[in-house]
Order: C-alpha cells, then sequence, then structure tokens
C-alpha cells in the first residue's frame, strides 16, 4: 500500500519505518528540514534501538522517503497517517494545535478518496474535529479513523512488528477493512485486530496509560509504607507479582515514572474528566504520588547530608527510561536541580542521553564519559535510571575512587545486604 506520515517524531518515525518493512512504499513528511535532512542520510534523530537500521534499510530499497512537502505526501498516497506532538499545555489539556494544521493542510492538498488514521493521543472526539476541518475544505469522499500506538520507547520497534493487539477506531467499515488488511503482517501469531467507534478507541489509549501509571504510582506508595513499617518492598513486590491477576509488569518503585506519554496522557485524562463535570480521585492521586515520589527519594539525600554544599554527587542515568535517550519529564531533570539549588557539584553519565542533558542543564553540571569517570572523587552516587550496564558494576573499583562509598539507589538493582557488608552506606527505594 501507499502510505504517508505526517510527523517523524517517535511514532511517526517507527511507524513509518515498520510499515516499510513490510513492503509498503511509505512517505514521511516533517515542517522540520534539519530532522528531514538528518533522515535522508539514513540517521535518526533520537535514539531507539534496532530504528537506524530499519530506517537505513528502507531508505535503500526506496520503500521509505522523507520529504518536507505536504503535497507529496497526500498526492502520492491512499492511507494518511497523522503523527505530530500532542503536548500538556500549562492546565493540563493537550494541545491539538499540531494535529488540527496537520488535518487542514491534508484537506487543502486531497484530490480525490483518502483515507486519514490519526495515531497521535488525543482527547475522545478530537477525531470528529478532524473529520469537520476536513470536510470544510473538500468536496471528494475521506474517511477519518482513529489507530493509536502502543510502543514502549526502548522497544518500539518490536512493539509494533509484534503487538499484543491492534485497536482500529472505524465508523466506516470499508476503511476499517483496509486498515485491518494493512496490519494483517504484524498478528500472524493470532493476535487481535480490534474495530470499535472511534470514540472508544480514543478512550481505549488514555484508560490503558492511565492503567499503567496507577500499577507505578500504587507501588511507589507501597514502597514509602514498607519505609515506615520496615517491609522490604522487594519481598512484596515478588509476593504480589507471582498473583496472575496483578503480574509483575509495572510494579517496581522507584522515583517516578516520566517520559512523553504517561505525565501528559494522565493530565489529559484529568482535564477532560474535569471539563464533563467529573472528578476522577483515582487519577489525581496517581499523579500527585508520582510527583510527590521524586521528593521522597531526595529527602533521603537531604537527610543524610544535613548540608550538601559542595558535595560531589555522581549521578548514572538521565534518560526517564533505559533504552532511550528522551528526557521529557525524567526525574532526573527534578532531582538535579534540587542538587545544584542545594549547592552540591553534580557529575553526570547516560549512555545515551549526556548530549540531551546539555541542552537542559547548559554548563551547570559536569559530563562524564563513563560512569566510573562520573564517580572519581564523589561523596555519594544518585541513581536514577536502570541502564544494564549499571546492574553489575566494579564495587571494590567504586569504593577506592569515591570519596565516600554512598549510594541512593532509585531503581533498587543493587543488594543491599551486599553493598553493606562491602562498607558502602545504601539507601533504597522501600528497603529497610
Amino acid at each position: 500500500m501507499k502510505l504517508g506520515v505526517i510527523g517523524v517524531g517517535y511514532v511517526g518515525l517507527v511507524t513509518g519505518a515498520c510499515f516499510a518493512e513490510t513492503g509498503n512504499q511509505v512517505i514521511c513528511m516533517d515542517n522540520n528540514k534539519s530532522k528531514i535532512n538528518t533522515l535522508n542520510k539514513g540517521k535518526t534523530p533520537f535514539y531507539e534501538p534496532g530504528l537506524d537500521d530499519l530506517v537505513s534499510r528502507n531508505l535503500t530499497e526506496h520503500r521509505l522517503k522523507f520529504t518536507t512537502d505536504i503535497n507529496t505526501v497526500v498526492n502520492d498516497s491512499s492511507i494518511i497517517l497523522i503523527a505530530v506532538g500532542t503536548p500538556s499545555q500549562p492546565d493540563g489539556s493537550a494541545d491539538l494545535n499540531a494535529i488540527f494544521k496537520a488535518s487542514k493542510s491534508i484537506a487543502k492538498a486531497m484530490k480525490d478518496y483518502k483515507i486519514i488514521v490519526v495515531k497521535s493521543t488525543v482527547p475522545v472526539g478530537t477525531t470528529d474535529k478532524v473529520y469537520q476541518i476536513i470536510k470544510d475544505y473538500v468536496k471528494t469522499d475521506f474517511e477519518v479513523l482513529f489507530a493509536p500506538e502502543f510502543l514502549k520507547q526502548g522497544d518500539a520497534v518490536n512493539d509494533f512488528m509484534k503487538p499484543n493487539r491492534v485497536i482500529i477506531g472505524a465508523n466506516d467499515l470499508r476503511s476499517a477493512e483496509i486498515m485491518k488488511e494493512l496490519h494483517k503482517p504484524f498478528v500472524r501469531t493470532e493476535n487481535p485486530i480490534i474495530i470499535m467507534d472511534i470514540r472508544s478507541a480514543e478512550m481505549t489509549k488514555y484508560a490503558a496509560n492511565a492503567m499503567l501509571a496507577t500499577k507505578i504510582s500504587f507501588m511507589n506508595e507501597i514502597s514509602n509504607i514498607c519505609d515506615r513499617v520496615g517491609a522490604d518492598v522487594e519481598m512484596v513486590r515478588k509476593g504480589i507479582g507471582t498473583d496472575k491477576r496483578i503480574g509483575f509488569s509495572f510494579i517496581f518503585p522507584g522515583v517516578g515514572y516520566g517520559g512523553s506519554c504517561f505525565p501528559k496522557d494522565i493530565k489529559a485524562l484529568l482535564h477532560l474528566s474535569r471539563e464533563n463535570d467529573y472528578r476522577p480521585k483515582i487519577l489525581e492521586s496517581v499523579d500527585s504520588v508520582n510527583q510527590e515520589q521524586r521528593k521522597v527519594f531526595y529527602k533521603k539525600i537531604r537527610k543524610h547530608f544535613k548540608s550538601l554544599k559542595n558535595k560531589k554527587i555522581a549521578v548514572w542515568g538521565l534518560s526517564f527510561k533505559p533504552k532511550t535517550d528522551d528526557m521529557r519529564d525524567a526525574p532526573s531533570i527534578t532531582i538535579i536541580h534540587n542538587l545544584l539549588g542545594d549547592g552540591a557539584i553534580v557529575s553526570v553519565y547516560d549512555p545515551k542521553a549526556n548530549g540531551v542533558a546539555m541542552s537542559i542543564f547548559n554548563d551547570t553540571i559536569d559530563y562524564a564519559n563513563s560512569y566510573y569517570e562520573a564517580l572519581e572523587g564523589a561523596d555519594a552516587l544518585v541513581l536514577i535510571t536502570e541502564w544494564n550496564e549499571f546492574r553489575t558494576p566494579d564495587f571494590e573499583h567504586m569504593k577506592q575512587i569515591m570519596k565516600t562509598p554512598v549510594i541512593f539507589d532509585g531503581r533498587n538493582i543493587f543488594d543491599p545486604k551486599k553493598l553493606r557488608e562491602m562498607g558502602f552506606t545504601y539507601y533504597g527505594i522501600g528497603r529497610p
């Protein structure tokens, strides 16, 4: 099939590259000329495992193209996917300007029947508005659908290629069948393609992210109770995770969630609820607990040192999760700002996000080339993101190069008993 993708951010680029990999002809469009130039050289503007190879291969085999020209995308495609950003506004609502602007641009360029698919996460009712915008400009037939993505950063290519399910929100049977055909290569193991009305599909996306965020905040609350009563949250996690009704996914305590989805989508769902005269108390708590968790962790650091002035603190991990360079709403930002505000000297290392951090902190912190370099002369290590390479470091070497052997483990990846036996002072999340 001939596909056009509007927006080459995280969702748009993964979507375009994966559809090209299954033999479709895909044109991706973005107004950012620098991004398009980078992509036309076979390089991706952000880090996502496996995506570089996918883009490079499909460019070489002429199944994937990149352009800044909306007319080319619309005229050369039968299905057009909108995958632009919907960031949070100050009141928590989703900023839909990019969605509506893309809709108008598509409409102005349309000359014949098209299927337009909204991929961006949008409040319930947005796809209907997109339909109306296009209808105001064109006389030809068209359909507008909503097909949300369910991609984990750090494993997005695998998630797209092997989805648990595909959700298609459609009001027209013909276009829904075409979308089913497009997705068939990805569900050969019989994972379902679920067709539903558009508004239910829009709500499904928000509900899924809200449920996952709820599990994270719930477990963080349990960890805080464990801290106060002397229980070990890791034992509790194992005890409840083996219950098949609960499972182990998203019940790891830590410093809270971040990234481009959970914080934004929870706030948007809260705003949508209030607009419709409903107060969602559980979701309010999910958001509140997540923000508070960063403070809970930082209080451990402040309590240990009393004064952080001129203390050198090494930070391992900056991205909001491993296998990405994304620092949007990352807990590391809050914690580092707190450290700097209290007079600490901060040295950081992240396998992929050091460059992104430079655009946030400039020269207010030191950027190390390795995790051991960050530790040299440090009064403490603060681990925020659980990259695999941090899991089994040389602790004896760490003791030798640190000024004082103190570890604040924001992801509970180290063994407290082992570290204390080695002479480290160890602080975890919900661990005695």
